[in-house]
């Protein structure tokens, strides 16, 4: 159970932590933790990663113990800053990571892309010019199997004939 703040001595408990005194951490555990897990909950709005940090902050706080300097501020306030530094920490690098991943996903399907366009293109290549064209119309241009017929001037069951023995052909060339 923790005490009032007001009767509770941070910078003793400090002191007493930069000795070598776990009970001194324990009691700083026990009447700050929930707090100390209020401000890394409202950062990394997660709970088991908060806990971690809290984890975290409590070890460096008591490494840190010797180093706190009570003219610099109070001991429950840097207690709050340790806690907060490194959660706003673990998001730069979080935010960092995910940008670097992001980035990288970005340039995979690109490359990805690049390499499946030039796929269909060697393959379109591959057929007669006058599949070749039906399918552009079909497929690029949008054209209905009685539009390219038209267009081309050839009987539209030829149409239908091409396009369907040229998308196997481009599966097979795909494949």
């Amino acid at each position: 159970m923790s005490l009032p703040e007001t009767l509770f001595d941070y910078e003793h408990q400090l002191a007493a932590c930069a000795r070598g005194e776990r009970q001194a951490l324990r009691d700083l555990y026990v009447q700050e933790s929930p707090r100390l897990l209020g401000v890394a909950k409202r950062l990394v709005r997660d709970t088991a990663l908060a806990e971690d940090i809290v984890h975290d902050a409590f070890l460096k706080i008591w490494i840190g113990a010797g180093g706190f300097d009570p003219a610099r501020g109070s001991a429950r306030g840097w207690m709050f800053s340790v806690t907060r530094h490194l959660a706003l920490n673990y998001l730069r690098d979080h935010q960092r990571e995910t940008q670097d991943d992001v980035e990288r996903v970005a340039d995979m399907e690109i490359t990805d892309s690049q390499e499946h366009s030039a796929r269909i293109h060697r393959c379109l290549e591959q057929l007669e010019p006058a599949r070749r064209s039906c399918i552009v119309h079909a497929y690029v241009d949008g054209y209905s199997h009685a539009q390219i017929s038209h267009k081309l001037g050839t009987p539209l069951g030829t149409v239908k004939a091409w396009i369907k023995r040229s998308l196997t052909a481009l599966r097979e060339c795909m494949g």
